[in-house]
């Protein structure tokens, strides 16, 4: 890993110009004015998904990467929201810039009247610059700045030396480490609290599960605040795992956390906090969230980057956790879900609970999820189906197995066409997701790609250009053999705008061609327009934003 950040450790030291607002702040007084006035609506931890870049609608998440969203989908930010949960005994709240197209005046506007003491926001690589100007600014404002996200958990030293104003990187899973990190600079501050004052306040039940979701995770588990009061504050943030600091101008990567052994041991995510009614899906029509139903993927996916996150571990809610968070959603008035997991359908037992719950309970709530071709049968579509599942999202990938094999996916073209007409004979709509780029392409295992995806039931595609990802395999193999375009930027590290990529026989420019090429051949049939038709009349609000990035996406802009 360090050798990787070394060689990639000045790349994020370029500006954007057109990110800072035009009364950039750059004065002492100004800054001692922020920090010392406290406003009456100030909050203990602040939350954040900043503005994206341009103003534009950004994914970001936990555990996937960072992209434009082409298909003008709107991610709910439940890992925020998960967050937030474990944090009763604060004043918390969460900001999610991306709905509101929220330009940085107003989120400027918005820091000063929370004036956070804790700034916690999630990095990917095609935001980056965008993302550290948001720490820039709360740093300004006194606040102590927390990132974490798929780009700072293998790139935590790289990016702490290249940005000063941010504090610290929680590596890998952010809830616990949050926890503790947050519990002992409150402690620090406040000096006259003992470690016992730390949760005696706290509701007993939710202090003897955040207990509980500490000793069972890591058995030797001590609060990072016990020890004489002489210890040095450096000898307190050592013992908390998963913590990446600054000590002097030195960066401590502390030892890594393992991994929540029991999910349900969490607490519902904070839903409330979030704009749901702001949030929006291709064909949905309206308000929708996220359920993380599980965490983690047993496949080898050469491309993936959720290994970094949880490596090739899989853990489960159980499906009576599961239904507790719909019945949750319901009674906020949610009524569409987006089970978003790594692989929804990877134990069949835990997707039976959850579709016979539903039933069971009768619960008023349409849902999609993702899928391997691998990991379904004709009779547990059949099921999902009448439970409210009514459009699965498939990573295909490529329609030549040669790049099947390639690149790890583990997958035949026969188990694609299986499972793509038992889920259409259930009656569930088919998103397919295919992938462009990755090595050992050819400009003929792309023809194979465009003409399987026109001849297999789907109802939506996305063609994307491949990505590498710090921390991935596939990242390795592009730096190993030098395929990264000169002068790439992690900016540009972005499946849907261009590439970094230019192989011998296949430049950066041709990737961009063949990826417009293959939406417009597999779009411009009678099938698929159809379908786009209906998405937009059914969704009035996703008109202006489908015609910008379709025209994007065709390369007529």
């Amino acid at each position: 890993m360090s050798q990787r950040e070394n060689k990639y450790q000045n790349r994020g030291r370029h500006t954007r110009q057109h990110l800072h607002p035009p009364n950039f702040p750059n004065t002492d007084g100004w800054v001692k004015e922020r920090i010392q006035a406290r406003p009456e609506g100030a909050v203990d931890i602040l939350l954040v998904n900043p503005p994206g870049p341009d103003r534009g609608i950004w994914i970001r998440s936990q555990h996937r990467v960072g992209r434009r969203s082409r298909e003008g989908m709107i991610w709910p930010q439940v890992s925020l929201a998960q967050i937030a949960a474990l944090f009763p005994d604060y004043k918390v709240a969460l900001i999610d810039a991306i709905p509101s197209r929220m330009s940085w005046e107003a989120f400027e506007q918005l820091l000063d009247e929370k004036h956070p003491r804790y700034y916690l926001t999630q990095v990917t690589a095609p935001t980056l610059q965008n993302d550290m100007y948001g720490v820039f600014l709360a740093k300004a404002r006194g606040a102590k700045t927390i990132a974490f996200g798929t780009h700072v958990t293998p790139m935590p030293r790289t990016t702490l030396e290249a940005f000063p104003a941010l504090d610290f990187v929680l590596c890998g899973e952010p809830e616990l480490t949050f926890r503790e990190l947050v519990d002992l600079l409150e402690t620090l501050r406040q000096s006259h609290l003992t470690t016992a004052d730390r949760w005696a306040g706290m509701d007993t039940k939710f202090a003897t599960r955040l207990r509980r979701l500490f000793t069972t995770t890591d058995p030797d588990w001590q609060s990072s605040w016990q020890g004489e009061v002489a210890e040095s504050k450096e000898s307190y943030l050592a013992r908390i795992k998963g913590l990446v600091w600054r000590q002097g101008d030195e960066i401590t990567i502390n030892p890594s956390r393992p991994f929540i052994a029991n999910l349900d041991d969490l607490p519902l995510p904070r839903h409330d906090l979030l704009p749901l009614d702001e949030y929006r899906a291709p064909l949905v029509g309206g308000p929708y969230t996220f359920v993380v139903a599980s965490r983690g993927c047993p496949g080898q996916c050469r491309f993936c980057i959720k290994h970094l996150s949880y490596n090739n571990s899989v853990r489960f809610r159980s499906p009576e956790h599961v239904l507790a968070e719909i019945e949750e959603l319901v009674r906020l008035g949610v009524h569409k879900i987006h089970m978003y997991t790594d692989l929804f359908t990877i134990n069949r037992e835990h997707v039976v609970g959850i579709c016979e719950g539903i039933l069971a309970r009768q619960l008023p709530v349409k849902w999609t999820c993702n899928s391997r071709v691998d990991f379904v049968d004709a009779e547990m579509l059949q099921l999902m189906h009448r439970a409210g599942c009514w459009m699965i999202s498939w990573g295909i990938e490529s329609g030549a197995q040669e790049m099947l094999d390639r690149m790890r996916k583990g997958t035949t073209l026969t188990q694609v066409e299986r499972a793509i007409r038992w889920s259409k004979e259930a009656g569930i709509m088919n998103w397919g997701y295919f992938i462009i780029g990755m090595p050992g392409e050819t400009k003929a295992s792309i023809r194979k790609t465009i003409d399987f995806a026109k001849r297999v039931p789907l109802d939506l595609v996305l063609f994307h250009i491949a990505a590498p990802h710090p921390g991935t395999p596939f990242f390795q193999e592009v730096v190993e053999n030098k395929w990264f375009r000169a002068g790439t930027r992690w900016e540009e590290v972005d499946m849907d705008r261009s590439t970094v990529l230019d192989y011998p026989e296949l430049k950066a420019e041709d990737l961009e061609w063949w990826a417009k090429r293959a939406f417009r051949e597999w779009a411009f049939r009678p099938g698929p327009m159809l379908t786009y038709l209906k998405m937009l009349l059914g969704d009035p609000t996703l008109l202006r934003s489908a015609l910008r990035v379709g025209l994007e996406t065709l390369g007529w802009k």
